[in-house]
């Protein structure tokens, strides 16, 4: 059983930043891709950042350049960096294994930006 547990959320201002975290159970890791997702009050939840076993990323377009995703094989977790942040960005954030797929979800951190 794949377990995720997120963590780092908070309420910042515009502009201020938040460094995420994804603490990953149950699971080889270091090959998995590994995704960060979000849903926002009234929103489905969607994708936001992407990172392979070998690091390399993929994100959205409403968040490139402010948001880097990266982890760190030894410790099985996943960090998502988040700077410039907009009020557009609250939401609860969650991480997922994208590959091998796996439908489980953590409990996801808050994620609120002020104006």
């Amino acid at each position: 059983q794949v377990q995720l547990v997120e963590s780092g959320g908070g309420l910042v201002q515009a502009g201020g930043s938040l460094r995420l975290s994804c603490a990953v159970s149950g699971s080889t890791f270091s090959t998995n891709v590994m995704g960060w997702y979000r849903q926002a009050p009234g929103n489905q939840r969607e994708l936001v950042a992407r990172i392979d076993g070998s690091g390399r990323t993929y994100y959205v377009d409403s968040v490139k350049g402010r948001f880097t995703a990266s982890r760190d094989n030894a410790k099985k977790i996943v960090y998502l960096q988040m700077n410039s942040l907009k009020p557009e960005d609250t939401a609860v954030y969650y991480c997922k294994q994208d590959y091998p797929p796996r439908d489980y979800w953590g409990q996801g951190t808050q994620v609120t930006v002020s104006s």
